[in-house]
């Protein structure tokens, strides 16, 4: 795909989208510190579609973080999207398929902007994820409400677990044609075994199949969790050009070719930490994609609102503390003071100066103990930096090293063979004998 096409300054012929996942609006409502994370980075989410004069913002599922959100979480959800993508700014990108059939689970199956009830100035395109995923007699989730108040194009959900047929959103803009595929969450194990028997097929435009720019858009496991706990790149089809894999939360925004199958994949990650793990830790980021007839740039654009997360390991053993110290424990609890310290130090050195960003950073400390050494109590050591941190509860986490099992070491045996050596089997009396049962059979018989 030649760069050349996309570092000119967009014109009629470019399709440029926000893109963002798994935003997990709702996530820690209830605490005091981090209730409100989530719906202030989704606004900045917001504010760089606007900023950047996007063609439409596409969400790769996990919009809300329970499948059931709250009064609040809803409400803040729906007054940002009243704020921000309502207005008479016109739409650039025509629509071209289907529309009975691209949103055929819609009580309204007609995209938000061409609805002559809705001034909409930046159209959102969410497919759902496995948070916020369909449920109860009607099968509806929480976008299915946003879908119908006019303020999302809720789009990939599958209406046969048995075969899926996707359908693409077609969109056209100058010179350049967008296949536009999405494909809500759905178990991993029940997906990979559709896949296994060919039952997932994505349809394609009948006309001029080459010159359309195929993107698609799913929510599933990507990482290898067990052997059909996840997809496979080399499971979707080759004709793609890029796909956008939302539910892991890791940022690898940037596209990654797959030679394999000649496509780019781009991982978005999510815009909250909604876990104190390591990929949680990296910087956020949403990308800013454009696209001009079969050429696509992604840049990705930092965001300034996320709590900052540091996360760091220490091994006790490496260290010059002394498990047989008698004073050991405190001596281990000042060290790791130390390091909450530093960290917050780095913390404050890094904020981005944005006033929305919070001042209280995540940390979480692993401390490995293997050695002999004696634990503190953490919920005490917490309590030091309660006005400091956003996560004092559980600011340190202790773990030892696996140990390994000597049953599952295979002795080594090099060189034992003129020590011990079987003895051959002889196959002579193993037939003498077999022959004999028979004999005395067919004698009992008789």
């Amino acid at each position: 795909m030649p760069p050349s096409k996309t570092e000119n300054e967009d014109n009629e012929d470019t399709i440029k989208f926000l893109l963002a996942s798994d935003c997990h609006l709702g996530y820690a409502e209830k605490d005091a510190i981090r209730g409100r994370d989530s719906l202030v980075t989704f606004e900045e989410v917001l504010q760089l579609a606007q900023q950047h004069k996007v063609d439409f913002l596409l969400l790769g599922g996990d919009l809300f973080h329970e499948n059931k959100p709250s009064r609040d979480t809803l409400h803040g959800c729906m007054a940002l999207f009243r704020q921000y993508c309502m207005g008479g700014s016109p739409i650039q990108v025509e629509f071209l398929s289907d529309q009975a059939i691209n949103f055929a689970t819609s009580k309204f199956p007609i995209v938000n902007y061409e609805d002559p009830n809705y001034n909409v100035s930046i159209p959102v395109f969410s497919i759902h994820g496995n948070h916020d995923d369909p449920s109860g007699p009607n099968n509806l989730c929480a976008l299915d409400l946003l879908s119908v108040c006019g303020l999302v194009n809720h789009f990939g959900k599958i209406q046969s677990l048995e075969k899926i047929e996707i359908t693409p959103l077609l969109m056209q803009k100058g010179l350049t044609k967008l296949a536009l595929y999405g494909l809500g969450s759905v178990r991993d194990e029940r997906l990979h075994r559709l896949f296994c028997h060919k039952h997932v097929h994505m349809l394609r435009p009948k006309e001029e199949k080459n010159s359309w720019f195929n993107v698609l858009c799913l929510h599933q496991n990507r990482s290898k969790h067990g052997q059909t706990n996840y997809i496979p790149e080399q499971f979707l089809d080759d004709f793609l050009d890029l796909v956008i894999w939302g539910h892991e939360h890791e940022c690898k925004i940037e596209p990654e070719h797959n030679p394999q199958q000649n496509f780019f994949v781009s991982q978005p990650g999510s815009t909250i930490a909604t876990s104190l793990s390591e990929g949680e830790s990296r910087q956020k980021h949403v990308g800013l994609v454009r696209i001009r007839e079969k050429a696509v740039k992604c840049s990705k654009i930092a965001l300034k609102t996320v709590r900052q997360f540091y996360m760091e390991d220490i091994a006790l053993a490496d260290t010059s503390l002394n498990p047989e110290d008698t004073d050991i424990a405190r001596k281990v609890e000042e060290f790791c003071a130390a390091k909450v310290e530093a960290l917050l130090e780095r913390a404050e050195d890094e904020h981005t100066g944005n006033s929305r960003q919070p001042k209280q950073p995540l940390i979480r400390i692993r401390v490995d103990y293997s050695g002999g050494f004696e634990l503190f109590n953490t919920n005490r050591f917490g309590q030091k930096f309660v006005d400091k941190v956003a996560n004092p509860k559980d600011l340190i986490l202790f773990h030892k090293k696996k140990v390994i099992d000597r049953k599952d070491i295979k002795p080594d045996v090099t060189g034992l063979d003129s020590y011990l050596r079987p003895e051959a089997l002889d196959t002579a009396r193993v037939e003498d004998l077999v022959r004999e049962i028979g004999r005395a059979s067919c004698r009992e018989r008789v």
